[in-house]
């Protein structure tokens, strides 16, 4: 059998992926030597953080390209993994991927076994995986909502945005979303249960956020940057926290690393006036200390019917490419995903 991939193929320079940012090659199936074993994907995660890796130069030039996954063993030669065994992994583009003590994927985060009778095994890259960690680190640990508050969450229909709004809803906030189109709105408030979300495209979107947010903002989850920020940043209250996830808005820019500067420049006037606090949101720092907790939390809202998600899956590897590009411009509805292969 053939191991299809995806690699890199140059380290871009500017604006949005394209067709010759990535290649498309063949190789053997991986065998596992001891303490290793290899896995089939099934799910691919997409999630705007990749394209940093690639732009920075983190990501070489020639290498699998980066992703999450939900994989299936085929093959093991670790004693705490059996052959078909579902697992969460960090395998990449491709069909088939290593997984070991001297494999950085396992480095990173050793892979947790699924168990599918919880939870479709899809949510473990997304509402119970990285994404959903993501919203609960930055919503609940970093800006610790109080009931009664305001807080607004942009990019409110993507993956991480979803969560984080519920979160905040859960805790006794006023949730106003914030997305691309009028049907992501509309999804947001009927099926997640915001209070309102707004249109960022609407000519009036500033008059609009004012009057959705009668006593200010307390919380932002920030996800976008550019107009939408600017529209914030007047309604902020004092001691109000933002929890700075992504800005991707910038990260076509010829300098997507300068971003975060930028950002934060633009806002300190009203940071230093409003004493605001500015949480600098990195997941990778809450794993070690908050996966478990997150994951009892996460599951028990998830079962209680308190958590709704919506995944915008693709089929193929093939599509990966197209489906990146689609997710950075806004262009999906929900967690995207790859389907790799059948579950």
């Amino acid at each position: 059998m053939i191991n299809h991939q995806w690699k890199l193929a140059r380290t871009p320079q500017k604006g949005w992926p394209t067709d010759g940012d990535f290649i498309f090659s063949e190789a053997l199936i991986p065998e596992p030597a001891h303490m290793q074993l290899c896995a089939n994907t099934i799910y691919l995660s997409l999630d705007p953080y990749q394209w940093g890796r690639r732009r920075s130069g983190t990501e070489a030039i020639g290498e699998v390209c980066h992703g999450r996954t939900v994989s299936r063993v085929i093959t093991s030669r670790h004693p705490q993994y059996a052959e078909g065994d579902l697992i969460f992994n960090t395998s990449g583009w491709q069909d088939f991927g290593l997984v070991g003590d001297d494999i950085s994927c396992f480095n990173y985060m050793f892979p947790r076994v699924l168990d599918p009778g919880l939870a479709p095994v899809s949510t473990a890259i997304g509402v119970l995986g990285m994404l959903g960690l993501t919203a609960y680190a930055g919503v609940y640990l970093q800006c610790q909502p109080r009931a009664g508050e305001t807080a607004v969450i942009s990019a409110a229909s993507g993956g991480v945005g979803q969560n984080a709004g519920q979160i905040a809803k859960i805790k006794g906030c006023r949730v106003v979303g914030i997305a691309g189109t009028d049907e992501k709105c509309r999804f947001v408030v009927d099926e997640l249960g915001f209070d309102a979300c707004l249109n960022r495209r609407s000519p009036d979107f500033q008059a609009e956020l004012t009057a959705a947010c009668p006593d200010g903002i307390d919380i932002y989850f920030e996800n976008v940057g550019g107009p939408v920020f600017d529209a914030i940043l007047p309604l902020l209250n004092k001691a109000s926290r933002i929890a700075l996830c992504g800005l991707i808005s910038q990260y076509g820019n010829d300098d997507p690393a300068s971003g975060h500067e930028i950002w934060r420049r633009s806002g300190a006037a009203t940071f230093t006036k409003q004493n605001v606090i500015v949480h600098s949101l990195f997941v990778g720092n809450f794993v070690a200390e908050y996966q478990d907790q997150f994951l009892q939390e996460m599951s028990a809202w998830l079962r209680d019917g308190l958590i709704h998600y919506k995944e915008d899956i693709w089929q193929g590897l093939e599509h990966a490419p197209e489906a990146f590009s689609a997710m950075l411009k806004g262009d999906n509805f929900g967690k995207t995903i790859v389907q790799v292969s059948a579950l």
